[in-house]
Parts: structure tokens; C-alpha cells; sequence
């Protein structure tokens, strides 16, 4: 009889730990450049897109315009550490203007495969710190698509300084693919961001991002700053929008976006 009662106790605790960790709050990736480093529950799936996705770069004697329709990210949680994380563009458009005239290029994008595993604090309260390796996988066309496969590490931190004031810091290296689509590269960044919860359903978000890219063609220095919003329509329901500027000359000039983020 008692052992029966202590079996019937522990499941109960079993089962009390799980809804704990279900009841979990929704903590989506996006928006920003900044990657938090809490974790989805175990059993729950996140769907993470993008409306759209537009970037402009201009050059010396060249404008270049991205868009990306559709950009996903899908993140299914494992445990109560560890995530599954798939992402994919299925329809990319892309613009270069030149004095020899315009070129414009439509497909799908690249696939990147990738686990994140938190080491502290998986809800993001406190300090919390996961590390996140990832590779991508060549299926999109060129200039949407990198062209050939790549990888990466980062080491995502989030410490939250009030119940409406937290900080992010995103440092980041990858195996960056070559900007001719063959071969790989060294390319390192860092990103910092603060994030304020300014009503009970909104939070603002603002973040500077450094990045050292060493393509044997064109070695490049990028800074970034930007801006976004996102508001929490309920426990597992997020839109947001995002702007950023580009602050070097090597950097694109403008990145704006909305998108949806929901919970299952």
C-alpha cells in the first residue's frame, strides 16, 4: 500500500513539473537581432514568420533590394533545456540596380538546422544563458540563397534587471559561407540589446550590433542599430515590427519587417 501511494505521489510530481514547465511563458525569437536565451516548454511548438522581410544596400554605382516573403523559424521543444529549431524561406525577391542595368533574381531560400540548450534559467528569468550551434543547409538560389553550407555558434545571454527592464548580449561565430557561393569564411559578431516593457502587452526593444566579416573578396566592418516593437496579443500570440539602419558604409542601409509569432 505504500508503495503504491509513493508511486501515485510521484507521478502526481512528475505531472506537476510538466504543467510548470507548459505554463511556461511564451518567449518567441523575434523581432531583433538579438537571440534570448530562454527556451520553448517541452511538448510546445513555436512558428516564428516574417510578412515581409526587406533590406536595401547601396554601393557605389549599385542599389540592391532584398525581400523575403514567408521567412520561418520553428522551434520544438524537447525538454525543458533543449529546442529543435528549423528554419526556412519559401520565397525570396531580389533587385540589383547598375549602370549596365537590372538584374533580378526570385526563388526560395536557404535551410538552417540548429538546437538550442539552455544552461541556466530556461523561462529567461535571472541570468539566463544558453549556447546554440547551427548549420544551413544550400537549397536556395543564388542571391537568395548562400549557395553553399555553413555554420555557426552562438552563446545567446538574457538577465533581466526588473520585471520590465531586461538585457540581451549575443555573441556570435560562423564558418560564414564565401560571397561567391563557394567555400567558407571566418565571420564574427556581437549584438547588445535592452529591452523595455513599456504596458502590460508591448515591449520595446532597442540594440546595436557589431560584426567583422572576412570574405577573401572584400573584408568587411558592419555596425547596426535598430528599433522594434512587439505586442502580445495574448498568451500565444505575438506581431511585432523592426527597423534598422546600417551605421558603415559596408552595411546595409535599411532592414524593416513585421511578422507573427504563435504558439502551439
Amino acid at each position: 500500500m505504500s508503495r503504491a501511494l509513493l508511486g501515485v505521489a510521484l507521478a502526481t510530481l512528475g505531472f506537476a513539473g510538466a504543467a510548470a514547465a507548459q505554463e511556461r511563458d511564451y518567449c518567441p525569437d523575434r523581432p531583433g537581432i538579438d537571440t534570448p536565451a530562454c527556451t520553448i516548454a517541452p511538448g510546445r511548438i513555436s512558428v516564428e514568420t516574417s510578412l515581409a522581410d526587406w533590406t536595401r544596400d547601396n554601393q557605389p554605382g549599385s542599389r540592391e533590394d532584398n525581400i523575403l516573403f514567408g521567412d520561418t523559424l520553428v522551434r520544438v521543444g524537447l525538454s525543458d533545456t533543449i529546442e529543435a529549431r528549423i528554419g526556412f524561406t519559401p520565397f525570396g525577391h531580389d533587385r540589383m540596380r547598375d549602370p549596365s542595368g537590372v538584374e533580378t533574381v526570385d526563388g526560395i531560400g536557404d535551410v538552417s538546422l540548429g538546437m538550442k540548450a539552455n544552461l541556466l534559467h530556461p523561462d529567461g528569468s535571472d541570468l539566463s544563458v544558453s549556447v546554440l550551434p547551427f548549420v544551413t543547409l544550400p537549397v536556395g538560389r543564388s542571391a537568395i540563397g548562400a549557395g553553399d553550407w555553413g555554420a555557426g555558434f552562438l552563446v545567446p545571454v538574457t538577465y533581466e534587471l526588473s520585471d520590465a527592464v531586461s538585457l540581451d548580449l549575443t555573441p556570435e561565430i560562423d564558418a560564414a559561407v564565401d560571397e561567391g557561393g563557394n567555400g567558407r569564411h571566418l565571420a564574427y559578431s556581437s549584438t547588445a540589446g535592452l529591452s523595455v516593457k513599456v504596458a502590460k502587452a508591448f515591449t520595446l526593444t532597442g540594440e546595436v550590433q557589431a560584426l567583422r566579416d572576412d570574405d577573401p573578396d572584400r573584408h568587411a566592418t558592419q555596425a547596426v542599430a535598430a528599433l522594434s516593437l512587439a505586442w502580445m496579443a495574448n498568451d500565444d500570440l505575438q506581431f511585432d515590427i523592426f527597423g534598422a539602419a546600417g551605421l558603415t558604409a559596408d552595411t546595409p542601409d535599411a532592414r524593416l519587417y513585421a511578422g507573427i509569432s504563435r504558439r502551439f
